[in-house]
């Protein structure tokens, strides 16, 4: 079994984006010469997530909303209390971020099937950004014959 690791570096935009990242994976499948196995996809981070989902505007302006309303940023958590905890006075109130990628997840796991991702038709792989602006990484692990 061979088995490939790479890391997708991505720029993100403030508050909650949407990233579609199935091309960058696509193209590190290519470059493998893995035919058929499974791609493992991580986030480094803990304020961002990966999902498999539709890549349809109106849906991705839904999801914020709906984050904002079930986790809002103006709640009152205890991570927000900066001068309570040990690290740099300027540490962000992110609270929200954290709550929200641990509700989405942070890793996807995903056939692969004649040297492509075996996804549905509608179905894409994209990170999600949760307290942007900021440069992120996505692990991309490759592993098949």
């Amino acid at each position: 079994m061979l088995v490939h690791a790479h890391t997708l570096q991505l720029e993100t935009n403030r508050g909650i984006s949407i990233f579609n990242i199935n091309e960058a994976i696509q193209k590190r499948i290519i470059e493998s010469g893995v035919t058929n196995g499974f791609a493992i996809i991580t986030s480094r981070h803990t304020t961002t997530a990966i999902t498999i989902n539709e890549n349809e505007s109106r849906l991705m302006d839904d999801l914020k909303n709906f984050f904002g309303r079930l986790v809002p940023e103006s709640g009152a958590y205890l991570h927000n209390d900066i001068h309570l905890r040990d690290c740099d006075p300027d540490e962000p109130e992110n609270a929200h971020s954290h709550i929200i990628a641990m509700l989405l997840g942070s890793s996807e796991a995903i056939p692969i099937v004649h040297g492509k991702l075996e996804l549905g038709q509608w179905q894409t792989v994209m990170l999600v950004e949760l307290d942007g602006p900021r440069a992120r990484q996505v692990s991309i692990q490759i592993c098949g014959e």
